[in-house]
């Protein structure tokens, strides 16, 4: 019986290529770290098996859409839990008495369009449908009860890094920046989810904020580049531009501390500000300089990221 925290699965769909839908499956095995065998979208990554619920395919259908298990390309469709997104990432959901998964994401950005679009002019899975990764694997089939486990508020705070570099995205030199704060936020306990490299420019930039914060909820994002003086510095207005709160406190403390190695930290204009609840903080472009800079601002963030995410308090 169907409860709160408590469905079934009613659906296994896979597809052996991309951008086609999904077929469903009397059973199928779902492989630790890896996703559904013989999936196309199985792989080493944050999104290896999608769910979609049954209701939101129910009250798409009542709207006239002639759709079918798997037409979303969702892996899973589960009843009786409806308010999938509504989840945070971290969720756990045990399917059966051996497969484990953990929510890594909230829908997803729409880059084509699918055939379910052209027919309908809407598609329901970049909305209402989640993402997932296996961590403990085994058998699934239609008829398994699915059971949701809430987020370890313990777990360790996840991060993301953004480096924005027109020379370094085209490949004229290595990206030091980014590894480097990778590695400092990996030896202090954070679990780095995703490093990514971008051009200078906000529109990208802005892209993968609202993505980081909206769809992976990632507790803190870092940018280095893009806080200095010529045309394509970006960076600051990016950041102000996707966030609901400024944290000015961060940059003014940042360069405060940056001035007792050089004076140019004056001409920084790194800053810092919450989307939802997500951190993002400016760095600098140069290692040195980010190296500095967490040093100083790591021992104070663990308190502002546990208010952010309500596991302390003021």
């Amino acid at each position: 019986m169907c409860g709160k925290n408590q469905g079934k699965i009613v659906a296994v769909c896979r597809s052996k290529k991309k951008g086609t839908a999904k077929i469903p499956v009397d059973q199928a095995y779902l492989k630790e770290d890896w996703g559904l065998e013989d999936d196309a979208h199985a792989g080493h990554w944050h999104r290896q098996v999608s769910l979609l619920s049954k209701e939101a395919i129910d009250d798409f259908k009542k709207r006239g859409a002639d759709v079918s298990y798997g037409d979303f390309g969702e892996n899973l469709v589960v009843e009786g839990l409806p308010d999938l997104t509504t989840l945070p990432v971290g969720t756990r959901f045990q399917i059966g008495d051996s497969v484990l998964l953990e929510l890594t994401q909230i829908g997803k950005s729409c880059h084509s369009h699918c055939a379910i679009y052209e027919r309908m002019g809407e598609c329901i899975m970049p909305k209402m449908g989640v993402f997932a990764v296996v961590k403990q694997g085994g058998a699934v089939r239609p008829g398994d009860t699915i059971r949701v486990i809430p987020a370890d508020p313990e777990r360790a705070f996840t991060a993301a890094v953004i480096t924005l570099s027109d020379r370094a995205s085209a490949g004229v030199y290595e990206d030091r920046s980014g590894p480097e704060i990778g590695r400092i936020l990996t030896e202090n306990g954070y679990e780095v989810v995703e490093t990514i490299l971008l051009p200078d420019g906000k529109e990208k930039l802005k892209a993968e904020l609202c993505r980081l914060a909206d769809q992976r909820q990632v507790r803190v994002v870092f940018t280095t580049g893009g806080t200095g003086f010529s045309d394509r510095d970006v960076t600051p207005e990016a950041t102000k531009e996707v966030c609901e709160r400024e944290v000015p406190g961060i940059g003014e403390a940042l360069r405060s501390y940056s001035m007792q190695f050089t004076k140019h930290a004056m001409l920084s204009r790194q800053t810092a500000g919450i989307r939802k609840h997500t951190l993002i903080v400016n760095l600098p472009g140069s290692p040195k300089a980010c190296r500095e800079d967490l040093e100083f601002l790591l021992p104070s963030l663990s308190h502002g990221l546990g208010i952010l995410g309500g596991t302390e308090s003021d």
